[in-house]
């Protein structure tokens, strides 16, 4: 489905289609099918609900290439569907790339995947960019990441070009920035329906034993919403999450807008999906609820 024939606008084209995720619409679609179908998926297709109200604050979604995470993803994914119809969705992801400025967001145009155009949502945009003096408007952070790109085509497949959205670009993860936009984005969640999505991986390349170790140990501060902890066991145990500032901006939004707690949806490794347990990556789907 073309969801856009001619945006009119500037367009962000697809750096992932053939790597992360298949390149055409229809192997695309049986993909994103495939994952929620799989062993380690829901095991079930999504069934969207057009809800005049969001109990959902927000998700953690993996980022690797969908042969791997798509199947946890999903899960993020489903359960989004069956809750909730978002306008806009807020996707946080670390820059992988370096390239930009530190805290970067797009702020106007249209990022294409083989599911069509979804369409950048302006007005929000510029609001968050006047009450977060630290984020800068910069399209070159944006332009060959990854973490915010293999989000879109699960939204597309559940919402077709019926949402909004506004990627943000995070080299700088400090504790005291995630704090400065973790409140500035909850009083934004306050404008209308909105869903944030932070876009992260878990632990990098270690064992299966270590990683799952570390993993459930961040997971843990994560369902508590204890931001201070989950940095401290980052460091401590040198947690090599790489979207752990976007995942703390989504904790501080659901403390501020009276979240008690996150659930974990699903969690597995690469490991479960290729049977190298000696160096893996984990994932992680959860969803946070006012």
């Amino acid at each position: 489905m073309k969801i856009v024939d001619n945006p009119g606008s500037k367009i962000r084209h697809p750096t992932q289609s053939g790597s992360f995720y298949q390149s055409t619409e229809a192997s695309l679609n049986k993909q994103i099918e495939n994952c929620f179908l799989h062993e380690l998926g829901p095991k079930h297709l999504p069934s969207t609900k057009n809800s005049s109200s969001c109990n959902i604050i927000g998700l953690i979604s993996p980022h690797a290439g969908y042969m791997y995470s798509g199947p946890i993803a999903a899960h993020a994914y489903h359960v989004l569907a069956s809750e909730c119809k978002p306008e806009t969705v807020i996707i946080l992801g670390p820059n992988h790339t370096g390239y930009g400025n530190s805290l970067s967001l797009m702020n106007e145009g249209y990022w294409q995947t083989p599911l069509g155009y979804a369409e950048i949502d302006n007005e929000t945009a510029n609001l968050i960019t006047k009450k977060i003096k630290i984020m800068g408007i910069d399209d070159f952070a944006h332009r060959f990441e990854h973490s915010i790109e293999v989000q879109l085509p699960f939204l597309q497949y559940i919402y077709g070009s019926s949402f909004k959205f506004i990627p943000i670009c995070f080299q700088k993860q400090d504790l005291v920035s995630v704090l400065e936009i973790g409140k500035a984005l909850a009083e934004v969640c306050l404008t209308k329906k909105i869903v944030i999505i932070a876009s992260s991986d878990m632990n990098h390349y270690q064992p299966q034993k270590i990683t799952v170790e570390k993993d459930l140990a961040a997971i843990k501060a994560i369902e508590e919403l204890d931001v201070t902890n989950f940095y401290s066991l980052i460091q401590s145990k040198n947690i090599s999450a790489c979207g752990y500032g976007p995942i703390a901006v989504l904790m501080t939004v659901s403390k501020e807008l009276g979240g008690k707690k996150a659930e974990l949806l699903s969690y597995s490794t690469s490991g479960d999906i290729n049977n190298d347990y000696s160096s893996v990556v984990g994932y992680a789907s959860i969803v946070f609820k006012k």
